[in-house]
């Protein structure tokens, strides 16, 4: 009876992992052809405390790209500290340079310009962006991850 019940435990243990063996096996390189988001501008002619958009939706495992522009309105730091922790960052391009990092802290603006950022999130969740010091002025946004 011992001996059945092992084996049966032993087929039940090698058929469940044989089932879900396809879903950790990722098929090429998942941080190439990104998805392009619509880019975040910083100011506006309306607002010098604006964002272009105020939601992004992702999917864990796709590539993106985030082209991230200030006005030159103001100075503008954007942060996510939870979400930069919570993404493959591949680079980061600025200025005719191609940055390759572990991770990011912030991005400052103190004139006009963009960075473009690649990315792959890899962890769920619901993570917010804003610049900081003038989260009071409505510059908040949300990263939601699936």
């Amino acid at each position: 009876m011992k001996t059945m019940i092992k084996t049966m435990s032993a087929v039940m243990l090698v058929t469940g992992a044989m089932a879900f063996s396809h879903l950790s096996m990722a098929k090429g390189d998942l941080t190439r052809k990104p998805v392009a988001l619509p880019d975040l501008v910083m100011g506006s002619e309306e607002s010098d405390y604006s964002f272009s958009q105020k939601t992004y939706e992702l999917e864990t495992g796709t590539a993106y790209k985030l082209e991230i522009i200030s006005s030159g309105l103001k100075e503008y730091a954007l942060q996510a500290p939870e979400f930069f922790t919570s993404v493959f960052l591949r680079k980061v391009e600025a200025g005719g340079m191609e940055i390759k990092a572990v991770g990011l802290t912030e991005l400052e603006f103190e004139d006009e310009g963009s960075a473009e950022i690649y990315f792959v999130p890899i962890k769920p969740g619901k993570f917010e962006f804003y610049a900081d010091g003038l989260q009071n002025k409505g510059m908040v946004g949300e990263f939601v991850v699936k």
